[in-house]
């Protein structure tokens, strides 16, 4: 099965990398698993082989009955086609705990459980399934996802690194991300023309920066990076340089020195003053 551009496949080979990324997410007999994307299920042989259930998410109507058949005698696997960006992973795990248990007989310990998520993710569409992920992060205990390099470095970026952006903060406000190790172009095939890494992203409880004001806010900082917060944020809001200074924030920084905690005080002190 030839990898489709139109998909951004890139399907995973390298069987270390592989067994270093079912390590980093540590399944057991008692956990539910979502990958997204198993493509040929290389990584999807090794999950199961934990005796964890897996449900997966493949877009690639070529691919479902190829894994499907692949899978047949696995009664721990389901598949699931549909594009992850259409999936509302509430209603997915549902439907996953009726998949492997008749309605009546769910374990009471697995009826509430958290699942954990691994995925290698297509480069083109990274972006807004990260920003899904985090919008559903409650149905989640661990996620452990391959990025192209670029990105890790951006989502796991400090305050102040150059790297550092909306998707940062966004990032950091919702999960506690740990970069593991990177990944050779080598370790696929096709080969790519960049690196990839590894990070495992665990979730943060629900709280202020999960407000649409905030991420608007956040969002207008890094509108133009080259340009200070004050500049950013000086047409959207009133008297933006006297919120700064109630906010204890210079006006002359610009968006990617601050600190989570200042972005909290920023909205709060914008939220009060409007």
């Amino acid at each position: 099965m030839r990898a489709k551009k139109s998909f951004g496949q890139n399907f995973l080979r390298d069987d270390d990398v592989i067994s270093r990324i079912v390590g980093a997410l540590d399944p057991s007999d008692n956990d539910n698993i979502i990958e997204i994307g198993p493509g040929r299920g290389a990584l999807t042989d090794k999950l199961l082989a934990t005796l964890a259930k897996v449900t997966a998410i493949e877009i690639d109507r070529e691919l479902v009955p190829i894994l499907r058949t692949q899978f047949h005698f696995q009664a721990h696997f389901n598949i699931v086609e549909a594009d992850v960006l259409d999936v509302d992973f509430g209603k997915l795990i549902a439907n996953s705990e009726t998949r492997f248990h008749k309605p009546d007989q769910v374990p009471d310990q697995t009826r509430n459980s958290l699942y954990k998520l691994v995925g290698n993710l297509p480069y083109n569409i990274s972006t807004p399934i990260l920003q899904r992920l985090i919008d559903q992060r409650e149905h989640f205990s661990t996620i452990v996802l391959m990025l192209q390099r670029e990105v890790v470095e951006r989502i796991t970026a400090s305050p102040g690194g150059k790297e550092r952006g909306f998707l940062s903060v966004l990032v950091e406000n919702a999960f506690v991300a740990e970069r593991l190790f990177d990944v050779a172009p080598s370790a696929f095939q096709p080969v790519p023309k960049v690196w990839s890494s590894v990070v495992r992203l665990t979730p943060k409880s629900l709280g202020p920066g999960d407000d649409p004001a905030f991420r608007r806010l956040v969002s207008i900082s890094f509108a133009q990076k080259r340009k200070t917060i004050l500049n950013n944020l000086k047409h959207a809001y009133k008297n933006t340089a006297v919120l700064l200074a109630e906010a204890g924030i210079d006006s002359t920084r610009r968006a990617e020195t601050l600190s989570l905690d200042e972005w909290f005080t920023l909205a709060q002190v914008i939220t009060q003053g409007q």
